[in-house]
């Protein structure tokens, strides 16, 4: 079972680095189909955009309630503009992005490399010579490389312009105080940690959805079996690489304090 494991991750890594080099090589030869990833890149937007919102508007809302309610118990409700957004910034963010991404694009990806292999298109590729890695992974990873700090800035906006009108409008909070006490403790460092977090999250998922299509066989059934563990292994990687990020930030990184 160990072995195994360590054998797949191992793959992946392989894969990963392979589609990578392919991409950098064929970036500086143009040769790149910047029409693939292009579309691509606009397929995942369209699939996480809306998504996105929807999320960030009722996790703002529950983050804002819950910080306003704790604040306003200990006589510190100036500070509930900085509990809440940064708890936002710092950790909702980057998770619901790898959630979306598991969710929305992982699966998507998962389902159309599972049906592509099980209808021998990819072995075709590899019979005219060409590497799937190459003409099939490298634009999804690159597209992916673009969507997913952008999704996250979304999830980011939505959810603390949702909190500050929460606390504004139904909890008594001061705009200026909401504002002032996220700037205060909230900087540029927070918001690069948050975006290299998506980054890793949206690259782990398309990466582990291309293997896992790649892998299918067996007809509908294979690919509906590649889908289902694209997303759960998506999932459940991205929050393992967050509490080793946030624990690696935690270590060497200063928190401000006002």
């Amino acid at each position: 079972m160990v072995r195994s494991s360590v054998a797949t991750l191992g793959r992946l890594l392989d894969l990963v680095t392979v589609s990578l080099g392919w991409g950098a090589r064929d970036i500086a030869t143009r040769r790149f189909p910047w029409s693939e990833a292009y579309r691509q890149t606009t397929f995942f937007a369209g699939v996480a955009a809306l998504p996105a919102a929807l999320v960030a508007i009722p996790f703002g809302v529950i983050i804002s309630v819950q910080v306003g309610s704790l604040t306003a118990q200990i006589g510190a409700s100036s500070m509930a503009g900085a509990a809440g957004a940064l708890g936002v910034l710092r950790q909702g963010a980057p998770i619901a992005t790898a959630l979306l991404m598991g969710g929305a694009v992982g699966s998507a990806v998962a389902a159309d490399l599972g049906a592509r292999t099980v209808r021998d298109e990819i072995d075709a590729l590899r019979t005219m010579g060409m590497d799937p890695a190459r003409r099939v992974i490298a634009p999804r990873l690159l597209a992916v490389m673009v969507v997913a700090p952008l999704i996250c800035i979304e999830i980011i906006f939505v959810g603390v312009s949702t909190g500050y009108f929460v606390n504004v409008a139904f909890q008594g909070g001061a705009a200026g105080s909401y504002i002032g006490s996220f700037g205060e403790f909230a900087g540029l460092t927070d918001l690069w940690a948050a975006l290299a977090k998506a980054e890793i999250f949206g690259i782990v998922v398309v990466a582990i959805a291309c293997q896992r299509g790649l892998k299918a066989k067996g007809g509908p059934r294979g690919v509906a079996d590649a889908v289902n563990a694209a997303v759960v292994l998506s999932v459940v990687a991205s929050f393992v690489l967050n509490l080793i990020a946030t624990q690696i930030l935690s270590m060497f990184v200063e928190n401000r304090i006002g």
